[in-house]
């Protein structure tokens, strides 16, 4: 169970991507019965002052590196000239032994070079801002780099894109450790959405659609309805007043996916969601989220979640009364 959070810090850190780690894992929220981690901010360095990316003032740190040795997981913010800067030894052997021993290491945007600096991105599949993507194959060509992602979560290594792209891994973390209903409570108070669908794709510079306006909001929002009905491209696409194809198009224009990914992504997660707050049989659940029966669902669970339906529950629920 994770309850030790640390942050390494070097010269130079972005201070909105330290402040996205710091709100997710460094806030009491204990009166609303949400976890409490035994939060630190370290420097690479020794204890003392860190410069910030804007140069404007400095944040004092009052840990070392030896407070890295205690945490489950360690996260690393993004900051200036990450891509190209030297890193202190001390701190990748920290960042090596973390992961040896069985804790976990998160990267925000750029940080995901100081992984590939330490060798944790070695053939493991990873993603930063697409902006740095291309540079981040170059230095360290073994990293399995996927452009197009929000955030991937390699076990030991999680790594994220852009600024918010570190708000949905932070909180994909909190949903595997406490579950959907911790996630979504901690998303409430930070007014962001608990999970984003999509890649990406959606930031990357292109030219714009010729209507740049929502077009498939509705539609997303009558999928969400009626998730437990058979629904396809065709259908949709009549209810949007387009021909399939370009529908299909515009979907993942505004997506960043397709309608069948989006749709599956959805299911899986009202499944999770009355896995962990209902006493339904899986099969009920499987009925009503869309997978028609259970043994689909458990299919889907293990390609997406790695785990199965009884598993997931027994994880979150801590019972098997309705298995």
């Amino acid at each position: 169970m994770l309850r030790n959070v640390a942050v390494a810090l070097v010269d130079g850190v972005s201070p909105f991507e330290l402040g996205v780690i710091c709100e997710v894992f460094g806030l009491d929220r204990s009166e609303e019965g949400l976890p409490v981690y035994d939060f630190a901010v370290c420097a690479a360095e020794g204890p003392g002052a860190v410069g910030t990316r804007s140069g404007t003032f400095t944040i004092s740190v009052p840990h070392g590196l030896d407070r890295l040795d205690e945490a489950d997981l360690i996260a690393i913010p993004a900051g200036q000239r990450f891509e190209e800067r030297p890193y202190p030894e001390p701190l990748m052997d920290a960042l090596r032994r973390a992961v040896d021993r069985g804790a976990r290491v998160l990267s925000v945007c750029s940080g995901a070079f100081m992984l590939g600096a330490a060798g944790l991105l070695d053939d493991r599949d990873c993603t930063t801002h697409w902006r740095h993507a291309a540079e981040l194959v170059r230095r360290h060509p073994r990293a399995r780099v996927n452009p197009d992602v929000l955030y991937v979560d390699s076990g030991s290594v999680i790594t994220s894109a852009g600024t918010a792209a570190g708000i949905d891994a932070c909180l994909h973390i909190v949903r595997q450790e406490h579950g959907i209903k911790v996630a979504n409570a901690i998303a409430r108070r930070m007014v962001v959405p608990p999970h984003r669908d999509g890649g990406q794709a959606q930031y990357i510079d292109r030219p714009l659609p010729s209507s740049p306006c929502d077009t498939v909001g509705e539609t997303l929002a009558w999928m969400e309805r009626h998730l437990d009905e058979e629904i396809t491209v065709e259908r949709l696409a009549a209810r949007a007043l387009m021909s399939p194809r370009t529908f299909a198009r515009r979907f993942q224009q505004e997506t960043g996916t397709t309608p069948y990914r989006w749709l599956l992504r959805q299911r899986v997660l009202l499944a999770q969601q009355l896995l962990e707050a209902t006493d339904e049989t899986v099969d009920a659940i499987a009925g009503r989220a869309g997978f028609g029966n259970a043994a689909a669902m458990r299919h889907q669970f293990l390609r997406t979640l790695g785990t199965t339906p009884n598993a997931y529950r027994r994880t979150f629920r801590g019972d098997t009364r309705a298995a």
